[in-house]
């Protein structure tokens, strides 16, 4: 068996569902290209840490001196209970979960700790999981694990869309995988399933009209996107749906798995079958008027090892407002 082989098994070992190995060389040129070309055009809106360390983003080698490779695993987090009460803000299916950073993190420290076993001292590594400016998804491809869809997320052949990432860049040199391809063809039911457009069809995600943005952002201040009770208000009110985008489900109070749903690719995926990663079906949709009366100690309570804590009580407050606005 060879040493790629046995990292990969030790990996599946800890839970993964997939993994993959690439070189920690630059990534292609039209990867930083397309990138610049988004920031440039705004459409990242406020996340102002992805202009930082631009360059390091597409040259792994730059995190960890000496880097000779990328193990890069994916973990799914396909529900298989997607249903939820109408009457209740909806919860992208991946917050419905425990924090994955620190869920792979621990693991990937494990993967580390067999790998020291196997090499000598010398070798260093660093353990990702959006914790450092690295284009994980243009590495993922690379390292064998998919293709980027017209949804911007990595589409594993057999996981699909629904998959979470992880990185370790080490000194080790490893030989890599091969890319296997692959792409949307004409499918655009993505495109089509967007609720507020931000799926452009030049190729280009603007991330100020995503719900899943929005939910944790809030509203733009320059007025691109301004929604009101009764709908859009601002520049395009004619292109742009109402903020939470009503729907018999139930509104989006955090999140939006539109995009992922309508993917054929998600349809025909296999649910998460990783019994550790603990997922609570209550989390899927949570009572609006609940959550407007939630003390600090409430939600420390109820979301202490969600995403969800990340964005906190006021802004989640904020989100749910905006909910029952599309229900009144």
């Amino acid at each position: 068996m060879s040493w790629e082989q046995e990292i990969k098994d030790k990996a599946l070992a800890l839970g993964f569902d997939a993994v993959g190995i690439t070189d920690a060389s630059p990534l292609d040129a039209e990867h930083a290209a397309h990138f610049e070309t988004w920031l440039r055009c705004g459409y990242a809106g406020r996340m102002d840490y992805l202009h930082r360390n631009p360059d390091r983003r597409f040259h792994p080698a730059g995190l960890l001196e000496g880097a000779k490779s990328v193990i890069v695993v994916a973990l799914s987090y396909k529900s298989a209970e997607a249903t939820m009460d109408g009457g209740e803000g909806r919860v992208a299916q991946y917050a419905q979960y425990e924090d994955y950073h620190p869920f792979i993190k621990a693991r990937l420290r494990e993967l580390v700790d067999f790998l020291r076993t196997k090499t000598d001292e010398r070798q260093r590594f660093k353990i990702c999981v959006d914790s450092a400016p690295l284009a994980e998804k243009a590495l993922a491809v690379r390292a064998g694990l998919g293709f980027i869809g017209k949804n911007h997320l990595l589409i594993h052949p057999r996981l699909g869309p629904q998959i979470l990432l992880g990185e370790v860049v080490t000194t080790v040199d490893l030989h890599p995988d091969q890319p296997i391809g692959g792409s949307c063809g004409a499918c655009d039911r993505c495109l089509q399933a967007c609720p507020t457009g931000a799926l452009r069809p030049d190729g280009f995600l603007d991330a100020r009209r995503c719900l899943s943005y929005r939910t944790q952002y809030g509203r733009e201040e320059d007025g691109i996107l301004e929604y009101g009770h009764h709908g859009v208000m601002g520049t395009q009110p004619s292109t742009i749906p109402s903020f939470h985008h009503s729907n018999p489900s139930g509104p989006w109070l955090f999140g939006c798995d539109e995009c992922l749903l309508a993917c054929p690719f998600q349809r025909s995926a296999p649910a998460c079958a990783n019994p550790h990663f603990r997922r609570y079906a209550e989390r899927a949709g949570l009572n609006l008027r609940e959550v407007l009366a939630w003390t600090p100690e409430e939600f420390e309570a109820r979301l202490h090892d969600s995403p969800l804590r990340r964005l906190g009580l006021e802004r989640l407050k904020q989100s749910a407002i905006e909910c029952l606005k599309q229900r009144f």
